[in-house]
This record gives C-alpha cells, sequence and structure tokens, in this order.
C-alpha cells in the first residue's frame, strides 16, 4: 500500500452531518433496504466533505480547495457525535428484514462505526505525525502534478492554492498537540523524529523554482491563456515562498529544538502511558481480528521457522555448500545478480514478467479488471525513502492504477530480490485487480468500494505471491528464492512488530534478527524497523490475511473436492472488496454451502 493511500487510510475515517432517522411502525424488507441505502448514502456524502484528501483520492473533485485541520479537539468531538448517531441510525434498520447482500452491508458498517469509535478513546492524536506517513508527505506527493490531486483547469490550480493556504494552520495545531504529548509524556522515538528533520528541510527552498510544488507550473495545459499562466505562477511562486516553506521549516525548527530533546530513548508503543490499550487498538483494527498480540507473535516464530526450512532447500538445490547467511551475502553481492545498466532496462524486466504471467491469468480469474494499469520509475524527489507500491487509479479510468519501482541505482538492482513476487503482490493480480474491481462494482455502495482494510488487501496481495508457480513464475530457483525472502519479511514482521511494542524488543535487536532471517541489508532492516515505530500493528496485516485466505482456500477444497474451482473462489472473495476477516470467513463459508 503507498504511503499516501495508507496515510488517508490511518488519519480516520470518519463521518459527517448526515443522519438518517427511523420513524414509525418497522418497515418491510424493500424499506429496510431503501433506509440502509439512504443512510450509506448520507454517509458517503458527509464523509467526502469532512475528509476531502481521502474524497480527492478516490477522484471526487468537488472538495478539492479543502484541508480541514483534524488535529482539533473540536474535529474529534465531532467525530465522535457523528460514529454515535450513524450507529444509532444503523441500529434503527431492521437486519433481519435485509437481503444477503445488505446484511453483508450491514455489518460491515457496523464494524466501522464501532472500531472507530474505540480508537477515538485514545491519545495517540498526541503523536500527530511520523516519517512514514503523514500529511507533510502526502502533500508532496499531491503537489507535485504528477499525484491525484488533478491539474487539467485553471479551477484546479486554484483549488490546490487554497488548499495549501490552509496547510500553516494545520502544522501550528499539529505543534500544539506535540505539546499535550511532551506534557503526558506520550512522545514518538528519537530514532523516528531524527528522520522526520531532514524530510521536513527536504522541501526548503529560497528559489520557488527549484520546490517540488513548483511542477504544475512546468506543466500547464496547452489550454490556457497568457494571463493565466502569469497570474498562476506569480500565485504559486508566493503560495511556496510564504505557505509552504515556512511551514515545513516551523515543523523541522519545532521537532528539531523543542520535541527531539523530550523524544523517548525507548521504542516501542508499550514505553508510553496508555500504551499497552494503544497498542492492542492497532492490533485490532490492522489485523481485524480479536487475536492476541502474543498469539501473533507465536504464529510469527512457526512462520519463520517453516520459511527458513524451504530456503534452506533452495540453497541446496543450487549448489550453495555455505551457510544460510552466506547465501544472503552471495544473493546480495554477487554481479551476475545485478545486470542492469539503465532504469529502463529494470522497468522493462517488470513488463515481461507482465507478459509471462498474462496467458495464465484466465485460469485464476473470471473478471479481470477494466481500469488501466502501468509501471513506472517512482519520481526522484522520494524514491531514496519510498518502496516499490501502487497507487490505485479512479474508478472511471481516467487515471491508471500505477506500479512505481524506486530506481535510485539501475546497476544495483538486484534479480535475486523478489521482482516476481513483488510484481504479483504490488501489481498484476495483488493490488491491482483487488482494488480495481472492488472500485468497478457499482453494485456495492460507496463505502464498501473505496474500503481499505489492510489485512484484507495486503493478506490478498501476499496470497497473490503464492500464485506464482500457477502464474508462470518461480521456475528460476533464484525467483523462488526471492518469493521466500519476501514471504519471510512478512513472518518477521510478526514477530518484529508485537515484539517491538508488547515484549521489549529493542531497535538494534529487532534489526539484527531480520538480518539473520532473510537477505536484507542493514539499511533497509534499519528503515523497516522504523517504520513499525511509526506505524503500529500495521505490519501484522499482511500475514494474517494471507493465512487466513490459505486457510479458507484449503477449507473448501476439501468440502467441494470436484466441486471446488479456484477461480470461482477468487472471483468470489474480490467480489465483495475489502472486509474485516470475521466477515468475511462468514461470507465465504456461505458461498461454499452454495456451491454444494
Amino acid at each position: 500500500m503507498p504511503r499516501f493511500f495508507l496515510f488517508l487510510l490511518l488519519e480516520a475515517l470518519c463521518l459527517g452531518a448526515g443522519r438518517v432517522a427511523a420513524q414509525g411502525p418497522a418497515p418491510g424488507a424493500a424499506g429496510s433496504s431503501a433506509l440502509l441505502a439512504n443512510l450509506f448514502n448520507n454517509y458517503w456524502e458527509d464523509r467526502a466533505r469532512l475528509f476531502p484528501l481521502m474524497a480527492t483520492a478516490q477522484g471526487d473533485n468537488r472538495y478539492n480547495d479543502r484541508l480541514p485541520n483534524d488535529q482539533t479537539r473540536a474535529f474529534r468531538q465531532q467525530q465522535a457525535r457523528l460514529y454515535r448517531r450513524y450507529l444509532n441510525d444503523l441500529l434503527n434498520v431492521d437486519r433481519p428484514r435485509l437481503s444477503a447482500e445488505d446484511k453483508l452491508s450491514y455489518d460491515i458498517f457496523q464494524y466501522e462505526m464501532r472500531s472507530r469509535l474505540d480508537g477515538l478513546r485514545l491519545n495517540q492524536w498526541m503523536m500527530p505525525f511520523a516519517h512514514f506517513n503523514s500529511l507533510p508527505a502526502a502533500l508532496g506527493q499531491l503537489g507535485t502534478g504528477t499525484g491525484a490531486q488533478p491539474f487539467r483547469t485553471v479551477k484546479d490550480y486554484d483549488n490546490w492554492l487554497a488548499r495549501v493556504s490552509r496547510f500553516p494552520v494545520w502544522a501550528d495545531s499539529a505543534i500544539g498537540n506535540f505539546r499535550q504529548g511532551m506534557k503526558a509524556a506520550v512522545v514518538l522515538p528519537r530514532v523516528l523524529v531524527l528522520k522526520m528533520v531532514p524530510q521536513l528541510q527536504a522541501q526548503l527552498t529560497a528559489d520557488a523554482t527549484k520546490s517540488p510544488f513548483y511542477g504544475p507550473v512546468r506543466q500547464f495545459p496547452a489550454s490556457f491563456s497568457e494571463a493565466d499562466r502569469a497570474r498562476l505562477t506569480a500565485a504559486y511562486q508566493q503560495a511556496i515562498l510564504t505557505d509552504l516553506v515556512p511551514t515545513y521549516r516551523k515543523l523541522a525548527d519545532f521537532l528539531q529544538t523543542e520535541y527531539l530533546p523530550q523524544a523517548r530513548s525507548s521504542t516501542g508503543l508499550g514505553d508510553v502511558p496508555g500504551g499497552a490499550d494503544m497498542y492492542r487498538y492497532d492490533v485490532r483494527l490492522m489485523t481485524t481480528t480479536d487475536r492476541d498480540p502474543d498469539a501473533l507473535y507465536q504464529t510469527g516464530l512457526a512462520e519463520v521457522k517453516r520459511i527458513r526450512a524451504a530456503m534452506e532447500g533452495v540453497k541446496k538445490q543450487v549448489g550453495f555448500r555455505g551457510s544460510l547467511a552466506g547465501f544472503f551475502t552471495y544473493l546480495g553481492s554477487n554481479p551476475r545478480f545485478m545486470p542492469y545498466r539503465t532504469p529502463a532496462e529494470v522497468l522493462n524486466a517488470f513488463r515481461s514478467i507482465q507478459a509471462r504471467i498474462t496467458p495464465n491469468l484466465s485460469r485464476l480469474f473470471g473478471h479481470v479488471p477494466k481500469s488501466p494499469f502501468e509501471i513506472r520509475q517512482t519520481e526522484a524527489f522520494r524514491a531514496a525513502t519510498a518502496p516499490a507500491e501502487y497507487d490505485r487509479g479512479t474508478a472511471d479510468g481516467s487515471r491508471p492504477g500505477v506500479f512505481f519501482v524506486p530506481i535510485n541505482d539501475a546497476t544495483r538492482f538486484n534479480v535475486t530480490s523478489g521482482m516476481e513476487s513483488l510484481f504479483a503482490h504490488e501489481a498484476i493480480p495483488g493490488h491491482h485487480y483487488q482494488l480495481s474491481l472492488q472500485q468497478e462494482n457499482t453494485g456495492l455502495p460507496k463505502f464498501r468500494r473505496f474500503a481499505a482494510y489492510p489485512a484484507f488487501s495486503e493478506g490478498w496481495a501476499l496470497y497473490c505471491e503464492s500464485l506464482g508457480k500457477e502464474l508462470g513464475l518461480y521456475t528460476d530457483p533464484y525467483q523462488r528464492m526471492g518469493a521466500l525472502g519476501d514471504e519471510m519479511h512478512r513472518a518477521l514482521r510478526l514477530v518484529v512488530d508485537v515484539g517491538l511494542h508488547a515484549k521489549g524488543l529493542s531497535r538494534e535487536q529487532a534489526i539484527d534478527y531480520m538480518m539473520a532471517n532473510e537477505p536484507i541489508s542493514e539499511p533497509d532492516a534499519t528503515a523497516e524497523v522504523e517504520r513499525y515505530l511509526a506505524l503500529p500493528g500495521q505490519a501484522l496485516a499482511y500475514k494474517t490475511g494471507q493465512l487466513k485466505i490459505q486457510e479458507l482456500r484449503t477449507r473448501y477444497a476439501k468440502q467441494l473436492g470436484p466441486r471446488f474451482s479456484l477461480r470461482a473462489f477468487h472471483d468470489e472473495l474480490l467480489a465483495g472488496g475489502s472486509m474485516p476477516l470475521a466477515i468475511l470467513e462468514r461470507h465465504m463459508d456461505a458461498w461454499a454451502g452454495r456451491q454444494r
């Protein structure tokens, strides 16, 4: 999941002021369905108004000039009132009278409302952002002219000016929240603050034309008049030098001089007041299960052991006689595994993977996305810290889904890093199929068309890596090793995330553990561990979701025997879109029952 969309997901999925009141006698089946549909429609409209960045990301451009100050106590109180209101409105709908599909929507919506209310009772607002997911970083992606914020008309350009004019007020409120956290000892780890400061300072410049935010000015549509070009050029220069640069400087200076001295030397969330409750909530939010953190930890240990044995098998297959650690070093340093000379060669290698799997997709999927798909190199301004990632397109196809590949040095791009499994996960059939089919399904209410439950979406993408052989991949043992490395990486996350936040594991111990069990460099292992510190619980979603999907596939194949169709299983799994895992299991059990 790309950082921008992860930021939007984690920022909050909140509601606006609409209400559906149930009056008089209970409606019949048709009336209950209509009442539910009305509630969902009101929710979606209110949500778009309250969270305009999310609306922009989904192609709803009505509020592209807005940037709400979601850092205030009043905003949090508004959320709580409205979550309760929507939950009460939902409970006024007579669920037994609903169709099976409406019951599914009802259950997902109820889960969402209760989950968000639980989150608002915690003090995580005292740590407004970190280096990995933040509004300052999201604005950097939006404002370049190549992201979700459109820059096609004069109004589009003016919308962006209005949006960033509100950034200084947001930043002041975020600093206020940081200060309240300092008083309560609810502060970020020092190692994260040290990453945040240079990230913010990277936006500082005395020359507006050298700012990434100047990108739209360099890409004026040909239809713009000279007068509009002149006005907007001056306005963008002023916005960069008076709104954006000073605000990034203020945030950087505050973190450097005032916050860093009080940041904690410890790492895990369990080390702050109320942190244990925060972490338990994060685990529930990200896994959509009630599994205890220790149970997830034990699952991680078992998976690490299993995958490590499979890695030993590949090492033996290729005839490497040293230790597994030595094999990792060999894979990461041998020039034969770094054959590329230019970024174009790397991108073409991924395109060749797409070409190889395309003939096999019809055996695994009856429904394929209509949305266009592209492979692109990650923009230079963020390539140094960005992972390979998928950015979903718009439901109408006006913006394609894009698989972004960061290529800082093509000559160091390693083919054993799991290129095939990476493509299956981030691109096709992973995120591109799941997200595109979901938002193209106009039969779903919009809150489901654009839902994002990490355990489902990341679990699906990781499950797709296991389809490699069925897609015609992993014929090369080194690519199989890369796939095992990718799966090991997700298994290690179960151990390390819980270890850091609930078991006293230090940052250094976590880095060493990862390096001992997967082919990863120390800088990359460090970046991963610091990601887990910034996003507690998020790393647990991948393996939790993958294991559940594999469990369901195995269960139904055994139950149905020759009646089981893998293609039908995949189609049904994706048709309903992202949802909590317990609800998914009930839904898929009902599907399997119908197959009999």
